[in-house]
């Protein structure tokens, strides 16, 4: 955690302050957000399923990204009172509108990945 009033934490405001793209990495930035979103994109889940869906995540980094994205208002956390109790997690109607571009870094990095490992693949055998 940063201190509010260093000039990293200056820097990064006023860069979200006027880039949109950069504000957007702001909030789906890390590395479990993204594994996060893209399940809740597909369907609503309980806390249990979204954890074990996600490999090698820790509790604890569940429970905060999950909080993040709450505060953020981009999941929503909904508890049911039975015993035992039973938390489910969706996407907001805002964290909805980022499907497409959820979609559209997928895709590229797909496309991405596989065009670099047909690039590392051409420099092993011209080697």
């Amino acid at each position: 955690m940063r201190k509010e009033t260093s000039t990293n934490a200056f820097n990064e405001k006023q860069i979200n302050d006027i880039c949109g793209m950069a504000y957007s990495l702001s909030i789906l930035g890390g590395r479990w957000k993204p594994a996060i979103l893209w399940r809740l994109s597909v369907q609503t889940m309980r806390y249990s399923d979204l954890k074990n869906s996600i490999a090698n995540i820790s509790e604890r980094m569940l429970i905060a990204q999950l909080r993040e994205l709450e505060a953020d208002g981009i999941v929503k956390r909904t508890i049911y009172p039975v015993v035992p109790p039973r938390v489910e997690y969706e996407l907001t109607e805002l964290g909805q509108t980022m499907r497409p571009m959820l979609q559209a870094m997928s895709d590229w990095g797909n496309l991405h990945r596989d065009i670099s490992n047909d690039d590392k693949e051409l420099l092993e055998v011209s080697f």
